[in-house]
């Protein structure tokens, strides 16, 4: 069998509060297998985004080990880390605060590019104009900067970003959350698309089962840290064995049909009940 792209083992991350320390995840293992797209799902602060940011090491576990390609980045440090930082990149939820305003679209793109080894500005300039192409924007977006664009041109922008960088991991943290509604249809579709293109295999962030549904074949509930419930996305959403599964399916509406709904409120309503 081919060993999984990403293997997560006992990964456990705290942060200093008050009166000691607070765990945002709890002991949590899992794979991700090359090409496949793995859904992380759970209400907000269940500690999904803080796995997202352990991933890329925009944060350091506390323990437990992250292997990529079977190597362990979990406690590299940077000098070791920077070559391999390539192969697992990011795309925010934020389309307006991820992206430098003062820079175009050709030098957002261009930076990862450069980084890489391309050199050439030409080579660059004919590289980003490609990516541009492939997110399903057009040539002239290149010289605008982002004030000049909506939020779901961004967010392409932000995918298209990246991608320069020839990922082999994509980690994307709610990245529909913050669209309207028929824009979080058409990042939904590019995303899938571009799996179909690259090869390029995704983690993404969600708190909405129905978003999941679309974008993944297999699917990890959160709660408080830890993992409650996992399996293959039609299983889970058809024939959930978990309470707090049923809680965030019955939340979860069509992403055509509904914008901005998260399940907190829900979760609270059935806890009173309970």
């Amino acid at each position: 069998m081919t060993p999984p792209l990403l293997s997560v083992e006992n990964l456990v991350v705290e942060y200093p509060v008050k009166n000691g320390v607070y765990r945002a995840v709890d002991d949590v293992s899992f794979t991700v297998d090359q090409g496949q797209t793995l859904a992380v799902v759970g209400e907000s602060g269940c500690g999904k985004s803080t796995i997202a940011r352990s991933l890329v090491r925009l944060l350091k576990p506390t323990s437990g080990k992250i292997k990529l390609d079977g190597v362990d980045i979990a406690g590299m440090r940077e000098r070791e880390l920077r070559p391999l930082r390539s192969k697992i990149q990011m795309v925010f939820q934020d389309p307006y605060g991820s992206l430098d305003p003062h820079q175009t679209a050709q030098e957002i793109v261009g930076e990862p590019l450069r980084q890489r080894g391309v050199t050439s500005r030409n080579d660059r300039h004919k590289e980003a104009a490609r990516l541009i192409d492939m997110v399903g924007l057009p040539a002239t977006a290149l010289e605008r900067r982002p004030a000049e664009f909506s939020g779901g041109q961004r967010q392409r922008i932000g995918i298209a970003r990246a991608l320069a960088s020839q990922p082999e991991l994509l980690v994307a943290d709610e990245p529909t959350s913050a669209l309207d509604v028929s824009v979080q249809a058409q990042v939904l579709r590019l995303l899938g698309e571009l799996q179909e293109t690259t090869g390029v295999t995704y983690l993404f962030i969600s708190h909405n089962l129905g978003v999941v549904r679309e974008i993944s074949e297999q699917v990890m509930v959160m709660s408080k840290g830890r993992i409650v419930e996992s399996g293959p996305t039609s299983q889970v959403l058809a024939s959930p064995a978990e309470a707090y599964t049923r809680t965030l399916r019955a939340a979860a509406l069509d992403p055509s049909t509904i914008h901005g709904r998260k399940p907190r409120a829900v979760l609270r309503t059935a806890e009173r009940v309970a």
